[in-house]
């Protein structure tokens, strides 16, 4: 593999050490529990018997700490809960609560080792015990990575569990019966004579007993909610308009705000001049701002009026200001310097591809894409109480202090420190309210409405200041999606059609990128940079998997799928040009390569269920990718027509497993969103740079799939029970190549640069 490989292999292992190591000194630290935070000020009548159930006199709430981005991770974790404590949906209410260590993502050391989710070796069992170790002990309260059911199904239902038996034990104490003789049902404790004590009526003398921990989960043969085509709790707020998200609180006396940067990201204020908004309706003060400056009016469009009348002098962008330049910087890091490392080294590819009369070389490219999801930034901060630094005087006044923030973010604990240092204060004096938000695809993990509502905020004490960025400016301070590109050498031929595979890709570090902004550290290679490449189930005599990490240019973070929404194009483009180069049917070669069961099985399923092997009309053309991510393998298969010239999407078939589907309902509706995410970002998105400022501003210039292109899709789940995944962005990777193949199959015409509408036109 060569020295710089065993370098990068070897500072894993040690990094690896270093992570146990550090938890080493105190194995009880570890194995330990966070302090339950609903504990702090409970009544005498009120029960908690774990972080995420709290029963009263009044009513039972169910605590849900991942964000809510619109994907039913509210519904679908009170749900688990609700499950094994007996409850029905309408018998509680659900919060996610203040963040809190309790609330550690148990899920998210699967993807921070580099080691397949199926590899069960011990060396890859220690790698996660010792980052799950670190995630805990750090007390990582993140949403992302297709990880809330997977972190949250076991230890929600064990929640509801030990309420369930607690609760039972409270109502033997109060009658006397024998605990093993009393049942629950529909939020009560059933009595051997059929009388019902309602949990809630339970709850004073529940808060007496110690939480039973011994408890057994039920069988999937007993759900009565999981697993069953249930309505999700916010269907009918979501429905009828009435649902409040982020952006619709609007609190007696807000004072609303926006804000106007520099249009090159990162670059800054050098000055600016207020005289014409000063005297705009509406207008109540305009305050600088960390790298820009802040209008506050007396609603949101007059603040956005104003704010666009403020003539300002900007500085330059700190990265290349032209497009062909961030084209440059990546074409020029494929090289010894820039490899990040080698995840993929079978057989001996130097010696093949040297000893092949007929190498197939060719280069895919992907663009930067925006999140851009339908709710802008926003977030509501107020800070009250004592003096205000710089303001006041007051010896002792922080400790009187209290900061509010009202916003959507996927890493609570980390946007309540931000606050906390911006304010000078211990983090136990800011309150986190998180919100449903209308959107993410990954925008909800950066901080800039936090940061600068909290700002304003600092400088206007007692006021509820309500930040929303235009969508102009949305687009504008977004963090896309990277670039990026592979190149790749194979030959064609062999036993399974393809004889040898050598991928070199080359992308900025999203990861570095965005952590670098949230202050945390990174260490050695980015794992995000060959997703769905090097973990792709495909058994190649001479496969070399290589990524190369190109110098930093525009900020960047991640974007729903990471990694694999440019690596997915780019091996299954390349897999698919290769079998057809050797005479090989693109799926039965797939098939032929396949070397994972589950792979296996979702390539069987789709080809079953798109007909893949009958006849199409003339002027259709099928195609079909198969990518891994974050755990959960999809196979997609695509059918367009060509038409006037114009190409169509008619049907798309999906296939995932996941180990077990817990909502039905939800599952289809998360698949089909992601085929749908990734296929209007493959035919018509890009963000490009001219003078170091995004040229697309709206909506109209990054447009998404329309409802009249959107084809039938048909959803397929398949259900092992080995191991629960996610599904909120595997279906996303394998969209961008299938269509690229079924375009390829219908016209003749290859694919390999994103959008597609640069080269065909869709009807």
């Amino acid at each position: 593999m060569g020295r710089l490989a065993d370098v990068t292999r070897r500072t894993f292992l040690f990094g690896s050490v270093a992570l146990a190591g550090g938890v080493a000194f105190g194995v009880y630290k570890v194995r330990e529990s966070p302090d339950n935070p609903l504990a702090t000020g409970l009544g005498p009548d009120e029960a908690s018997f774990n972080p995420w159930v709290l029963v009263r006199p009044d009513g039972i709430t169910l605590i849900a700490p991942h964000t809510d981005v619109g994907q039913g991770a509210r519904s679908v974790q009170a749900l688990m809960i609700a499950e094994e404590m007996d409850l029905e949906p309408g018998q509680f209410s659900v919060n996610p609560g203040q963040p809190s260590a309790a609330y550690w993502n148990t899920a998210m050391a699967a993807d921070a080792v580099p080691f397949l989710h199926s590899d069960q070796s011990l060396t890859a069992r220690a790698a996660r015990s010792a980052v799950g170790a670190v995630i805990k002990l750090s007390g990582q309260q993140v949403t992302g990575g297709s990880s809330t059911v997977a972190d949250s199904w076991e230890k929600l239902r064990r929640a509801g569990a030990i309420a369930r038996e607690t609760l039972k034990q409270a109502a033997a104490a109060e009658t006397g019966q024998a605990v093993d003789t009393l049942t629950t049902e529909a939020g009560a404790v059933v009595l051997r004579d059929g009388r019902r004590l309602p949990y809630t009526a339970l709850a004073a003398t529940a808060a007496g007993i110690a939480p039973v921990e011994a408890v057994t989960l039920r069988p999937p043969s007993a759900w009565r909610l999981l697993g069953k085509p249930v309505q999700r709790l916010d269907t009918v707020a979501k429905a009828t308009g009435t649902q409040a998200f982020g952006i619709d609180l609007m609190p007696e006396g807000v004072v609303n705000a926006t804000v106007r940067f520099n249009p090159r990201q990162g670059g800054a204020l050098l000055s600016y001049d207020d005289t014409r908004a000063q005297s705009m309706p509406g207008v109540r003060h305009i305050l600088p701002v960390t790298n820009g400056v802040a209008v506050l009016a007396d609603n949101t469009w007059n603040a956005f009026q104003a704010a666009a009348a403020i003539q300002c002098e900007w500085g330059q962008a700190p990265y290349p200001p032209e497009m062909a330049q961030h084209w440059a910087a990546v074409e020029a890091s494929f090289t010894e310097e820039r490899l990040d490392k080698v995840w993929r080294d079978d057989g001996d590819i130097t010696a093949a591809l040297g000893a092949a009369g007929d190498v197939i070389e060719h280069e895919y490219r992907a663009p930067y894409v925006a999140h851009a999801p339908l709710e802008p930034l926003t977030a509501l901060c107020r800070v009250s109480g004592g003096e205000i630094e710089g303001e006041g005087e007051g010896e002792g006044a922080d400790n009187e202090r209290r900061v509010d923030v009202w916003a959507a973010h996927q890493f609570p604990r980390l946007a309540q420190q931000l606050v906390a240092d911006i304010c000078g204060l211990p983090v136990e004096q800011v309150y986190l309210h998180n919100q449903y938000s209308g959107g993410s695809f990954g925008h909800r993990l950066e901080f800039e409405n936090i940061r600068y509502a909290t700002e304003i905020a600092l400088k206007r004490p007692g006021e509820t200041i309500k930040l929303t960025f235009s969508r102009e400016e949305d687009f504008a301070h977004d963090f896309p999606r990277q670039m990026g590109m592979a190149r790749i050498r194979g030959i064609s031929g062999g036993g399974q059609g393809i004889a040898a595979l050598d991928i070199h890709i080359a992308t900025p570090s999203a990861i570095a990128s965005q952590s670098g902004r949230a202050n945390l550290p990174v260490t050695g290679p980015d794992s995000q940079i060959p997703a769905g490449v090097w973990n792709a189930p495909y058994s190649i005599g001479h496969m070399r998997v290589s990524a190369y990490r190109v110098p930093e240019l525009a900020p960047i973070s991640s974007w729903r799928s990471v990694g694999a929404s440019t690596g997915g194009f780019f091996i299954e483009s390349a897999v698919d040009e290769l079998l057809i180069a050797a005479g090989q049917d693109p799926l039965a070669g797939r098939l032929a390569l396949c070397n994972d069961p589950a792979s296996r099985r979702v390539l069987e399923t789709v080809r079953d269920m798109s007909g893949w092997n009958e006849p199409l009309p003339p002027g259709h053309g099928r195609g079909v990718a198969l990518v891994v991510s974050f755990g959960t393998p999809v196979a997609e298969v695509v059918e367009v027509s060509q038409k006037g010239g114009k190409i169509r999407l008619e049907k798309v078939f999906v296939a995932a497993e996941v180990g077990r589907v817990i909502d039905p309902v939800n599952f289809e509706n998360q698949t089909a969103g992601g085929v749908i995410w990734g296929l209007g970002h493959a035919m018509n998105c890009q963000i490009t740079y001219a003078d170091g400022m995004a040229e697309q501003h709206n909506y109209h210039q990054h447009t998404g799939m329309r409802i009249n292109q959107c084809p039938q899709i048909t959803v397929q789940a398949l259900e092992s029970g080995e191991r629960i995944s996610g599904i909120g962005e595997p279906p996303v990777p394998p969209a961008a190549p299938a269509l690229a193949n079924a375009i390829y199959a219908a016209t003749g015409k290859r694919l390999r640069e994103m959008p597609f509408n640069k080269f065909v036109t869709f009807a």
